[in-house]
């Protein structure tokens, strides 16, 4: 990954990160209900760190990439059931755990990007 791909995808990655946190803590007391608003940002995510490698990818083909790391909802969806519901601790954590599984599956998703692990359709 050169550097300038490396800056671009660090706008991508935590503007992306921001808005699902800013999602998460919004919908912190309605358990799974962010997911429908989290997903599009992640799948507009991946279409955008595409286009920094030059991959031309469908929203289909983003969507199944972005809902393909399934394991790291589960420890969200766990989180948000258990704590969630608490008001401003729930707020926080829901928050927190939404913005940062955006932005390890937006780094992962980078690399695989970078090393042509991803191709396009």
């Amino acid at each position: 990954m050169t550097s300038d791909q490396k800056n671009k995808c660090h706008m991508i990655i935590h503007t992306a990160s921001t808005a699902s946190g800013a999602v998460g803590a919004g919908l912190a007391q309605l358990p799974l209900t962010d997911h429908a608003v989290i997903v599009p940002i992640q799948v507009t995510m991946v279409v955008s760190l595409g286009k920094v490698f030059e991959v031309e990818i469908t929203e289909a083909a983003a969507k199944g990439i972005a809902l393909g790391m399934v394991g790291m909802y589960v420890g969200r969806a766990a989180s948000q059931v258990l704590l969630g519901w608490i008001p401003f601790l729930g707020n926080a954590i829901n928050a927190a755990t939404a913005a940062g599984l955006t932005e390890a599956m937006g780094w992962a998703i980078a690399e695989k990007f970078a090393k042509g692990e991803i191709k396009g359709n």
